[in-house]
């Protein structure tokens, strides 16, 4: 057998065509996961729920999503990357379109948690083909141009749930979406080459067991794993009940005003791809700390009552996510030793577990103290990821392998 050609680098035919897969991925895989979101409101009045009780639809699909990609890469080694993947779209698609018909709530419930753990098998696995496939100088540009393409389509559900519930109804919303997962699944599966440094470690067993120890012995990973669970966990409880805040009094939007919010997603489609282009220049340890402070001056101007500042606040706060995320994602995969998949997999296991519990708790916060509340819940949250990031400026940098 022949010795496996070399990374691939940028500009190259094929790192156009992985990023265009990747684009199409991460678009179908967070429209479909994050279009009820801006329906909250929507299903609390439908089906008489209160809003941590609606945002169930959401947190239960991020909780097996979690659970998911634990296993994702195991069954990723057994079936292939791309294959597991790519059943992963279509299976969400398909999901999709039955929450369309689903009669009350708890099938609603069911089916959405169902749909996170199709989903489970493209993020994780899609994060260590990155690893394994792109050389590492490259690797920042092309993490960040996946999480752009991830938060192009989180914006893109939101926004489009939101758009046509107000004139129609959410069922035909969610239906459409789920239609336009089964095209990006087809684009996903025609573009993306192969597979060719794969992990091959065994996927059960002690291989699970020896990938979970050393990855938890490294002194940087089990920090980095924590990351997510902060991050996401803040910024999902942002957008879960911001919509709350501006269908209240004082602002009084309308639903396909307050969806259109997640119009800022194009802020973080420019930061992912800045942050990992910056992180690979000046290094993550250098840039981490930073834009997570974005990320909390931002959740604080969103105290304002005036529709000005809680735009700014929420712009400011996806610009730092969104960069955050995409530093903190191509340091894991930099960072990791073999088995790539299930560092991957761990850091996201953390990321949607922090958007379930957090995201589901916040509810509670926001029924008891309204906004000043959730702020002071999501800032103390935050303030821990900060100082999480300064311990992590001390971390000694593993050294570059020649390919």
């Amino acid at each position: 057998m022949s010795a496996p050609r070399g990374r691939i680098a940028s500009g190259s035919i094929e790192f156009r065509r992985i990023n265009r897969a990747m684009a199409f991925g991460g678009f179908s895989i967070f429209a479909l996961l994050y279009c009820v979101q801006p329906l909250m409101p929507l299903l609390a009045q439908d089906f008489h729920l209160t809003p941590a009780q609606s945002s169930l639809a959401l947190s239960v699909s991020t909780a097996t999503l979690a659970v998911a990609l634990l296993a994702s890469s195991s069954v990723a080694d057994r079936f292939g990357r791309k294959t597991v993947m790519v059943a992963s779209m279509y299976f969400g698609a398909v999901l999709t379109l039955l929450c369309a018909f689903t009669f009350d709530y708890a099938q609603l419930v069911g089916v959405r948690g169902l749909l996170g753990l199709m989903l489970g098998g493209l993020p994780a696995v899609a994060m260590a083909y990155l690893s394994d496939e792109i050389e590492p100088t490259s690797l920042g540009l092309s993490m960040g141009m996946y999480i752009s393409g991830s938060a192009f389509g989180g914006m893109s559900g939101r926004v489009i749930s939101a758009l046509i519930s107000d004139f129609v109804s959410w069922r035909i919303a969610v239906g459409l979406l789920g239609a336009a997962g089964l095209y990006a699944a087809w684009e996903f599966s025609r573009s993306l080459p192969p597979s060719r440094h794969a992990d091959t470690r065994p996927p059960r067993g002690p291989g699970f067991i020896d990938g979970l120890r050393v990855h938890l012995r490294d002194p940087g990973l089990p920090w980095l794993f924590a990351v997510p669970f902060l991050l996401m966990g803040s910024f999902v409880s942002l957008y879960n009940y911001i919509g709350y805040r501006l269908l209240a009094p004082p602002f009084e939007l309308r639903q396909s005003a307050v969806g259109a919010l997640s119009l800022l997603y194009l802020l973080g489609i420019f930061s992912s791809m800045w942050a990992g282009k910056l992180g690979d220049k000046l290094g993550r340890r250098n840039v981490l700390w930073l834009v997570m402070g974005v990320m909390i001056a931002g959740l604080l101007i969103t105290l304002h009552d005036s529709v000005f500042a809680v735009v700014l606040g929420v712009g400011l706060a996806t610009f730092g996510f969104f960069a955050s995320h995409s530093v903190a994602s191509s340091w894991v995969g930099r960072r990791a030793k073999p088995p790539q998949a299930l560092a991957s997999g761990i850091y996201l296991f953390f990321y949607y577990l922090g958007s379930s519990v957090v995201g589901w708790a916040t509810g509670y916060v926001w029924e008891q103290w309204a906004w000043p509340g959730v702020v002071l819940m999501l800032g103390a949250i935050l303030l821990v990821g900060l100082g999480i990031a300064l311990r992590l400026r001390s971390l000694a940098p593993v050294p570059v392998v020649p390919t």
